[in-house]
């Protein structure tokens, strides 16, 4: 199926990512709560056995402004090669900007611009909620996987994301819903979706306030 992108509800281009892994880390808390989301994505690296003398690939897809490929960058073994894309055009400048000599090309998740079996690791990390089609993107970014790659994701977790905006006074006439919020996942129906579309999960955490899968392809 091929994504007609005036079709979509989705309005990525309308929304504001500039703030993404930069305002969540506002203050004592909020550091320390994305601390931990990015303790848990490398853990899960770990997980993946990428270590070894052997050049692998991995891409983070949807990287915004390129804050959290930074700290990917930092967590991968050095046989890893890292690079990023970004739907959002005017994204592109920034997250080059953050990432110096990083490859980083503009793409939609519904029709990447790579061969079949490019990547020995996919991370997605807060897109798939902002998705009309959510499956066809994980069908795609399969057929970018090498066989026995992996697929780290992340997203918010329901319904915990929308009780803690809620207490914080935030999005009250969306019940704690952010703007641009089209799936919600708890752990239990994440895993499972993953594990329908994509592959068996290897692992899954549960960093307050989001849930982050490893996965392997099928």
């Amino acid at each position: 199926m091929k994504v007609d992108d005036n079709q979509l509800q989705a309005t990525p281009e309308l929304e504001d990512f500039r703030h993404k892994y930069t305002q969540e880390g506002n203050g004592k808390i909020g550091r320390k709560l994305l601390d931990n989301y990015f303790r848990s994505v490398a853990h899960l690296v770990s997980r993946a056995n990428l270590s070894g003398n052997q050049k692998l690939c991995a891409i983070e897809l949807g990287c915004g402004e390129g804050y959290s490929t930074k700290r990917l960058a930092k967590m991968l073994p050095t046989n890893v090669i890292l690079e990023a894309s970004e739907y959002v055009e005017h994204q592109i400048p920034f997250a080059k900007e953050n990432n110096p000599g990083l490859k980083v090309t503009q793409e939609s998740v519904y029709e990447l611009q790579h061969k079949n079996d490019t990547f020995n690791v996919v991370f997605l990390l807060e897109v798939l909620e902002h998705l009309d089609h959510p499956d066809k993107a994980l069908e795609e970014i399969s057929r970018v996987i090498k066989k026995d790659g992996y697929l780290v994701l992340g997203v918010p977790r329901e319904p915990i994301w929308r009780m803690l905006n809620m207490v914080r006074g935030a999005y009250l006439k969306d019940l704690g819903n952010t703007p641009g919020h089209l799936n919600h996942w708890s752990k239990q129906s994440l895993v499972a979706y993953i594990e329908k579309h994509f592959g068996p999960v290897i692992e899954a955490t549960t960093p307050l306030p989001w849930t982050l899968v490893l996965a392997k392809k099928r």
